[in-house]
Order: C-alpha cells, then structure tokens, then sequence
C-alpha cells in the first residue's frame, strides 16, 4: 500500500516538472510568435491613425481607446477560442478564413487608392458625410471601420501565433496565445495613441518655459506631425494592399513557392527580398482589389436591375 502510494507520488512530482519544463517554454514562445507577426503589428499601427484624423482632438484617446477595447475582446473571447477550436477540429478551415480576409483587406486597400486618383477637388464624399452626420455619430462609423480592419489583420496575428503552438500543450497555447493577444494590442495602440497626440506634446514643448533648444524641438514635432500623418495614412493603405495579397499567396502553394523562390534569390540582401517581396504583393493586392471591386459592382447592377 505503502509502495502504491509512493509510486503515486513520484508520478505526480514527474508531471509537475514535465509541466513546469513545457511552462518554462512559454515566454521563449511569445518572444518568437511576436517576432514573426511583427510585419502585421507595423501594418496594423499605420492603419490606425487615420480613423482619427479630422476629428475632435479632445476625442482621439478615447476614439484609440475604444478601438483597442475592442480589438482585445475579439483576440481574447473571439479569435483566440475560434483559433483553437478550428486548429482542433477543422484546421484545414483556417487558410480559406484567412484568405476571404485577406481578399477584403485587398479590396478595401483598392477602394481607397480608387479614391485617391478619382476624387475632385469640388467633391469630397467624406466632407459632405461629415456635413450630414453629427460628430458623435461620425465617430461610431470611424470605430467601426477601424475594427472591421482590426478584425482581420487581429485574425492573422492569431492564426500565425497558433501555428507556432500546434504540437504544444493544451494549456501552453492557451498561455502563449493569451499573452501575444494582451502585448500585440497595448504595444500597437499605445503607439498609436503616442502617435495621434505627439503634435499636442510638442505645443505643450514648444510653450514650456525652458531651453531655446526644447522649445525649437517642440515647435518642429508640430510642423513635421501633420505631413508624417499624412504619409502614414498611403502607409497604412500600402498595408492593406501588401498584408491582404501576402495572406492569399500563402494560402495558395504555387504563389507560396513563388515568394520562396524570390526570397531565396534576393537572400544575399535582405532587405532587397523584404522590398521585392513587399511590391510583389502590393501589386498584386491591387489587381485582386480591382478585380473584387469589378465583381461587386456587376452584382451590385444585377441586383438593383432586378429591383
């Protein structure tokens, strides 16, 4: 009975350190899934800014707070759960989910530079919106927008976190994904937030009673920030371009191979693959936006012929 309960015992210890030694593997892991999403953080910090740009400046942190609210609901009680479940009982699932936002984030990427070269000076939808709309009313829509985008850059940020888990245990994926979730969201959007309110730091520099060289500082954050903004918002659409085309070229194994073959043909030079591989996709997130765009607008005709 005795020796029973003993042999029980080191069994017991045995799994503890087992789970103890599988633990200690968690920060390693959260260390390298958030370097392998880090493409995706940067796209998702220039996508952001935008969504407050010509609103209240009084608004802007709780405009950025609200978004990042919800960005974290969804990691957390959306995302992360969907990820595991998908990856446990139809992991096959995840690629064509994956894609079907990529292809939005495409189209919506084509929809705006459509907007950028299409647009006359004597018309500008958005002024006229913001003409009609109260500004509360302004700001839902901007929130919403900013987290249909959120949505789909957070859902690749999670799937790629789950494939650096998949033959973890159980309770080390749901650590690892839980963390990256946390980190990912107060990193983007406390940058984002530094970001929106940086020409407000600088005022407050350029006015404080202090040296000439503090106050010369302050007064050039102020000028640089609204053309920095301004190069931030083609960033962040580039972004959608880039991010969606690279999510369904990896979802299909002849354009996957393709990207393989351009990066290891650039490998002496990394950053000329990174650039190469960067337009490649841009550019073809373009074609695939105007081609997703075609298609909507001939349903959209089909549609309201009917009617």
């Amino acid at each position: 009975m005795a020796s029973g309960l003993f042999a029980l015992l080191d069994d017991v210890a045995a799994l503890v350190k087992v789970s103890a030694a599988s633990l200690d593997d968690v920060p390693a892991q959260v260390a390298k899934t958030t370097g392998k999403v880090s493409g995706i953080v940067i796209d998702d910090t220039a996508v952001t800014p935008k969504y407050v740009v010509g609103l209240s400046p009084s608004r802007e942190l709780s405009i950025i707070f609200q978004i990042a609210k919800k960005s974290l609901f969804n990691k957390l009680l959306i995302l992360t759960p969907a990820a595991l479940v998908l990856g446990y009982f139809a992991l096959w699932a995840i690629t064509p989910i994956l894609m079907l936002g990529g292809a939005y984030l495409c189209f919506e990427g084509y929809e705006k530079v459509h907007s950028m070269f299409s647009k006359h000076p004597e018309a500008d939808p958005e002024a006229e919106q913001m003409q009609t709309i109260t500004p509360e009313e302004l700001e839902q829509q901007r929130v919403a927008g900013a987290v249909r985008t959120d949505i789909i850059l957070s859902a690749e940020i999670m799937a790629i976190a789950y494939s650096q888990v998949v033959g973890s245990p159980l309770i080390n994926q749901i650590i690892v994904m839980l963390a990256v979730a946390v980190f990912i969201t107060v990193a983007v959007y406390g940058f984002v937030g530094l970001i929106v309110k940086a020409d407000d730091i600088g005022l407050h520099l350029a006015q404080k009673d202090g040296s000439p060289a503090i106050q010369k500082f302050g007064r050039g954050i102020v000028q640089f920030m609204p053309s920095f903004l301004n190069i931030l918002s083609y960033v962040g659409t580039a972004a959608m371009l880039w991010v969606g085309a690279e999510i369904i070229a990896h979802g299909i194994p002849y354009t996957a191979h393709l990207l393989h073959e351009l990066e290891l043909a650039l490998a002496s030079a990394p950053v000329l693959a990174w650039l190469a591989k960067v337009l490649a996709c841009g550019i073809g997130g373009l074609i695939l936006g105007f081609l997703i765009d075609q298609v909507v607008r001939l349903v959209k005709k089909v549609v309201t012929g009917r009617q």
